[in-house]
């Protein structure tokens, strides 16, 4: 594969070519033992500041036990390539001579030099293949060849935008993309993926925010190890803001034009107008509020996509720049009839926790609060 090298760093044979604005890549193969000699697998949590960090989820152990199992067979074939982001500190000799006839000049040949440094430090990070590179430097064939193909770039906001569009056609947990998307901003993403990038931003703001109702309330991928009180899982939120700027009727969509805004979109206003609606719940159902889902179906996702319907229904009555008071005498009309913690809805017959996270469920309590709401306004 290589000839010996000095004991500070590895050289390959590789491909380069340039790819986006310039950034370098590289085609190659290493032993799989040396992978994480190389690179570091950057996990996604929050640091004290509560600015994100990282982008891969944790190990899976069995996925990795499965893989090491295999490749402790003995002569396997393992042609997946590992994709790394390297630190600009690689270095690339291109190979001298004259270039072969009919060669159309995609690519370069040469030889890569990797540092490897004594300490914990790296300068790759795995992109993708994290449990397959785990799994190659526990398993006892250490010499298998592995292609790996790399880019230059210790800009990690580039790193999360790779694994997400790599794993996007993945089983990749629907929570750890929508919690990555707010932090990719400097590529065109998919549509799909581009429609989640604001709602999952817009949650991320309710649970960081210490004057918002939901601070340290909704429950995220990256809260893993810290003291959280998290009861509200960030889908519920995501969901029942999506449907609202959706919705050409929802409180949030008359904000989606702006001249002043990100993406087209005044985030700020949308911001404001959560904040309000939902001050305007936790001050009326104070009983309800910040339980766990067990306890409270306000909480639940149930309860939490319901009450945004019946936030546009309230936005359509009111002006968008009312405050919680106002909010708070609408949601008064309903309270009475509302059976969150204890009793029976009266209205659907079921008692208050036999209500479930099933889009059947959901419908029917949506259904019953804008009815209640409709049918109070009438009679007042």
């Amino acid at each position: 594969m290589t000839k010996k090298t000095p004991p500070d760093e590895i050289v390959v044979r590789a491909l380069h070519t340039t790819q986006g604005d310039g950034l370098d890549v590289y085609s190659f193969f290493i032993r799989g033992s040396d992978i994480v000699r190389v690179a570091n697998i950057s996990r996604v949590s929050r640091d004290e500041n509560e600015s994100l960090k990282g982008f891969q989820r944790p190990e899976i152990r069995s996925h990795v036990k499965g893989i090491v199992d295999y490749l402790n067979q003995g002569n396997v074939l393992f042609p997946n390539a590992i994709i790394l982001s390297l630190s600009p500190e690689v270095r690339f000799a291109a190979s001298r001579g004259t270039r072969p006839t009919g060669d159309e000049g995609i690519a370069q040949s040469g030889t890569l030099s990797i540092p490897i440094y004594g300490d914990e430090r790296r300068v790759a990070w795995i992109v993708d293949g994290q449990q397959r590179s785990l799994a190659l430097a526990q398993a006892s064939h250490k010499e298998i060849a592995v292609p790996v193909v790399a880019f230059v770039s210790d800009n990690l906001e580039v790193q999360r935008e790779q694994f997400i569009l790599v794993n996007k056609a993945r089983p990749l947990p629907t929570r750890l993309i929508n919690e990555l998307l707010p932090e990719t901003r400097s590529v065109l993403l998919p549509r799909d993926l581009s429609a989640r990038r604001i709602p999952s931003e817009l949650c991320g703001h309710l649970d960081q925010d210490p004057d918002s109702p939901f601070y340290n309330l909704i429950k995220r991928p990256s809260d893993a190890g810290r003291e959280h009180k998290a009861v509200i899982t960030d889908t519920a939120v995501i969901s029942m803001i999506k449907n609202s700027m959706n919705n050409p009727l929802g409180a949030l969509s008359a904000f989606r034009t702006s001249k002043n805004g990100r993406d087209g979109m005044d985030i700020k206003s949308m911001y404001e107008l959560l904040v309000t609606f939902w001050t305007a719940v936790k001050t009326v159902f104070p009983h309800a509020w910040g339980k766990d889902p067990r306890q409270s179906r306000l909480m639940h996702s149930a309860g939490i996509e319901a009450m945004g319907v019946l936030m546009d229904k309230i936005y359509g009555r009111i002006h968008p720049g009312g405050d919680a008071k106002t909010v708070e005498r609408e949601l008064q009309k309903i309270a009475p009839y509302c059976r969150w913690t204890e009793g029976t809805w009266e209205t659907l017959g079921i008692a208050w926790n036999e209500i479930e996270n099933t889009h059947r469920d959901i419908r029917k309590l949506q259904t019953a609060l804008v009815n209640i709401y409709s049918a109070v306004g009438i009679e007042q």
